[in-house]
C-alpha cells in the first residue's frame, strides 16, 4: 500500500558508470550549474530570454546532468527538430564518453522561438556544468499552487467532452455540466553548498505555459517568470530548473479572458513564490541514494477510421441543418440588446403594451414573437456554427494522425520511460502530455512519500489522455491530437508501478 498521500524548457539527463547507489558509508553528492541563453532573436521581439540550463550530479558510481530547455517539445512539433537528440547524444558520446542510453530528455513545453544552434549550446551547458562541480547536500519536498491553472476540458451535459482553446468557441454556459481536476502540488528537489547556499531547486508542476505576454513577444512564460523569482530570492547564483508535469489538458487560469491583456508574468511570480515558500523549508542532508532506469515500453496506437467517417457524417448533417433567417448580424445585435434590457416591453416603452391591450390589439406582441422567432433561429445557427468549427478543427487533427498510421505500417510506437531516485525525490518520465489524472492516479499508488511524474520526455509522441476521455475522440484536442489507443494508460500506469518499487 502507498505511503503517501495523493497530491498532485527541455531537459537532459546525461548518465555515467554504474546507475546503483554506493552501498556504502554515505558521502556528499557533487553537483555544478551553468545555462547559456537560446533565444532566436531574430525570430519576432524579446520580452524575456530563454535559456539551455544544466544541473550535473556525481556520486561515487553515478554522474547525471539535468539540462532543462525553454522549448515546446523534442521532436515532432515546435522548433526543435527531431535530429536534435540523437545529435546531442551521438556529441555527448563521443567528446564526453556518455552513452546514448543515458541521455534523458524532458521539455518544459512553453512556445518561446529557440535559436538554430540549440543543440551546439546544450553541449555548452552541459560541457560547463560538469566542470563547476562542489560537494552538495539535498533534500525533497512539496509545494502547493492551485490558483495559477484549470482543467480545460469541460464535461457538457449530453455527455461529450470539449476543451478549451484559442481554436474555437466554448459552448453555451447551460451546456457545462462539469470540469476535471488539477494537480496543484510543486515536487521540488534542493542541492546546498556545503556552507549552506542553495545551489540548485529543481521543480515539477503541471500545466501549459501558453499564457503569453502582452507584447506578444518571444518568452519563456510561467516558467521564465517563476524560475527567475526563484533565482532571485535564494543565495547568489542558484539556478531553477523547471520540469514539467502531467498537463495535457491543463491550462492557465483565465486563458480565454478578453477583457485584459494575456500576461503569463503574474501567474509566473505566484508559482515562484510558492515554490520558494516550500523549497525554503527543506532540510538538506548527506544523502548519496542515486538511481536511474531506463526502459522501452511498446505502446498500441489507435486507429480512428471509424471516427473519422462518423465525424464526417456528422459534419454533413451539421451543414445541412442550417437554415435562412431574416436576420443578419447588425439586426441580431441591435435586437438581442433590445430583448436582454427590457423582455417584457422590448419594442417601446410599457404604456403602449397597455394602451394596445385595452384598445384590443396585439400588434407589438405579434412583433415581439416574430422578432424572438428569428434571434432564436440565428442563434441555432451560430451554435451549429461554432460546433463545425470544433468538429472541423480536430477532424483535422484525426486525419493527420491516421494518415501517419497507414504511412507508417506500424501498429505500435516505441516510448522510453525513465525512473530516477536522488535522494527522497523520486521521478517517473513519459514522452508525450499526459492528462493530469494520470500523475495523480501514478503518486496516488507510489511507495514513495516524493513521487512525481514528468511528461513531454525523452521525444514527443503528443497527447497522452486518459482511457476514459478517449472514448470522446474528436471532441477535444487530447483526444484528436494523440496517436495512442486507450490500453495505453494501463500499460504506462502499471510500468511506472514496477518502476518505483525498484527505485
Amino acid at each position: 500500500m502507498a505511503v503517501r498521500r495523493s497530491r498532485s524548457c527541455l531537459a537532459v539527463f546525461v548518465l555515467t558508470g554504474s546507475i546503483w547507489p554506493n552501498s556504502g558509508q554515505a558521502t556528499l553528492l557533487e553537483a555544478g550549474v551553468a545555462k547559456v541563453e537560446i533565444t532566436d532573436r531574430e525570430a519576432k521581439p524579446v520580452n524575456d530570454p530563454l535559456y539551455v540550463k544544466a544541473l550535473a550530479l556525481k556520486s561515487d558510481t553515478t554522474t547525471a546532468v539535468l539540462i532543462t530547455v525553454d522549448a515546446v517539445a523534442i521532436g515532432e512539433i515546435g522548433y526543435i527538430k527531431n535530429d536534435y537528440l540523437p545529435k546531442v547524444r551521438a556529441r555527448l558520446e563521443k567528446e564526453l564518453g556518455v552513452s546514448p542510453a543515458n541521455v534523458l530528455a524532458n521539455a518544459s513545453h512553453c512556445h518561446g522561438v529557440v535559436c538554430a544552434d540549440v543543440g551546439e549550446r546544450t553541449f555548452q551547458a552541459v560541457k560547463t556544468a560538469l566542470q563547476n562541480m562542489v560537494p552538495v547536500r539535498i533534500g525533497a519536498g512539496i509545494g502547493h499552487e492551485d490558483r495559477i491553472m484549470e482543467n480545460r476540458r469541460l464535461k457538457l451535459k449530453n455527455g461529450r467532452e470539449i476543451d478549451v482553446r484559442h481554436a474555437y468557441s466554448m459552448p453555451p454556459d447551460d451546456a457545462v455540466a462539469g470540469v476535471g481536476p488539477v494537480d496543484p502540488e510543486i515536487g521540488i528537489l534542493r542541492l546546498d553548498r556545503e556552507d549552506g547556499r542553495t545551489l540548485a531547486v529543481v521543480y515539477n508542476f503541471a500545466c501549459h505555459p501558453i499564457q503569453g505576454v502582452p507584447s506578444g513577444g518571444n518568452t519563456a512564460d510561467i516558467v521564465g517568470f517563476a524560475s527567475k523569482v526563484i533565482e532571485d530570492n535564494l543565495s547568489e547564483g542558484t539556478m531553477a530548473l523547471f520540469l514539467q508535469g502531467c498537463a495535457g489538458d491543463i491550462n492557465p487560469v483565465f486563458y480565454k479572458d478578453v477583457d485584459h491583456p494575456r500576461s503569463a508574468e503574474p501567474l509566473g511570480n505566484m508559482l515562484g513564490l510558492s515554490t520558494l515558500e516550500a523549497a525554503r523549508k527543506i532540510k538538506c542532508n548527506e544523502d548519496n541514494r542515486f538511481t536511474v532506469l531506463n526502459e522501452t515500453l511498446t505502446l498500441p496506437r489507435g486507429d480512428r477510421s471509424e471516427r473519422i467517417a462518423e465525424m464526417e457524417g456528422e459534419q454533413k448533417r451539421l451543414v445541412q441543418s442550417l437554415n435562412g433567417t431574416s436576420l443578419n448580424f447588425k439586426t441580431f445585435i441591435s435586437l438581442f440588446m433590445k430583448y436582454h434590457v427590457s423582455s417584457e416591453f422590448p419594442s417601446y416603452y410599457s404604456h403602449l403594451y397597455l394602451h394596445e391591450k385595452e384598445l384590443g390589439r396585439n400588434d407589438l406582441a405579434r412583433l415581439d414573437a416574430e422578432n424572438r422567432g428569428n434571434m432564436e433561429a440565428y442563434l441555432r445557427n451560430i451554435y451549429v456554427m461554432e460546433d463545425l468549427t470544433r468538429l472541423q478543427t480536430n477532424l483535422e487533427l484525426l486525419r493527420k494522425h491516421q494518415a501517419d498510421l497507414v504511412g507508417s505500417g506500424k501498429k505500435t510506437v516505441d516510448a522510453e520511460i525513465v525512473g530516477l531516485r536522488i535522494g527522497d525525490f523520486v521521478l517517473v518520465t513519459f514522452p508525450g502530455e499526459p492528462s493530469v489524472q494520470i500523475g495523480l492516479n501514478i503518486k496516488a499508488h507510489s511507495p514513495h512519500e516524493y513521487t512525481f511524474v514528468s511528461g513531454c520526455s525523452n521525444g514527443y509522441i503528443y497527447y497522452a489522455p486518459t482511457a476514459e476521455q478517449l472514448r470522446n475522440v474528436g471532441g477535444a484536442q487530447e483526444d484528436s491530437d494523440c496517436i495512442l489507443a486507450p490500453e495505453w494508460q494501463k500499460l504506462f500506469e502499471d510500468k511506472a508501478a514496477e518502476i518505483l518499487k525498484r527505485l
